[in-house]
């Protein structure tokens, strides 16, 4: 993460209800790098047998997850604290969007800690005393209905995006670079070789213009060389006389 290393938030459960939310809730953290969990007074205890298979390998934020008896402890070394909530439930503070809290998190120095309410209920109005900003989603009015994890999935993607070079895109790695020029010219003169007796160049006037869009249209894609290849043995394929069947 370079300079944003020390920045990543906390993650803060409060009176999280069912361990297998927790479980779910940390695989959410690791899909997106955060590591550092927090429980206040799980309902259930901890550890809860039913977070392991929930996490679908996050084990390691299960493991080193610390448990706290109450929110002010669990936030205490934090200098900023976000509150999620889709209500302000009479407490005036500013509210920011995920992608808001990022960048503040980003930008600002200390420890900073995003706190997630009980599945029933969301934090008390003590809990988002503590916090400096309320954190809300932009959401479908008629129907606001987040599970634990998926909050806890928006808030770790948006700052993820922070942290660029941290994650990879899955595909990008599958890529291969596109084709050198020399074999992109072998195609088009392979088209060109197995068109021209079958009369596509016609009329002669129009040869020169024919020629050039064949050539955009097989230049345009950025064919890679095992793609080249896959069409080069079409042609060839196309070109020998059919097989009696």
């Amino acid at each position: 993460m370079g300079d944003l290393a020390g920045k990543a938030p906390i993650i803060v459960l409060v009176r999280p209800q069912l361990g297998e939310n927790i479980g779910k809730a940390a695989r959410a953290m690791l899909n997106f790098g955060l590591t550092e969990m927090r429980l206040v007074a799980p309902r259930d205890g901890w550890p809860n047998p039913s977070a392991g298979p929930a996490a679908s390998g996050a084990d390691s934020v299960l493991n080193d997850a610390k448990v706290y008896e109450t929110t002010a402890e669990a936030v205490a070394d934090c200098a900023n604290v976000y509150a999620t909530t889709v209500r302000k439930r009479g407490v005036t503070k500013p509210v920011v969007t995920p992608e808001q809290a990022a960048d503040l998190i980003a930008s600002r120095d200390g420890r900073s800690a995003i706190l997630f309410g009980p599945e029933r209920s969301g934090l008390e109005t003590e809990d988002v005393a503590l916090a400096r900003e309320i954190l809300t989603v932009p959401i479908n009015p008629d129907f606001g209905s987040l599970n634990l994890a998926q909050a806890v999935i928006l808030c770790a993607y948006e700052w993820s995006k922070k942290a660029d070079g941290t994650l990879v895109q899955p595909t990008a790695e599958d890529a291969l670079p596109p084709a050198p020029q020399e074999e992109l010219e072998g195609l088009i003169a392979h088209f060109e070789q197995l068109l021209q007796p079958r009369g596509y160049f016609q009329p002669p006037d129009r040869v020169a213009a024919t020629r050039l869009t064949l050539r955009n249209i097989l230049t345009r894609p950025g064919w890679n060389h095992l793609e080249v290849r896959t069409l080069r043995g079409v042609l060839s394929s196309l070109g020998k006389p059919p097989r009696d069947t």
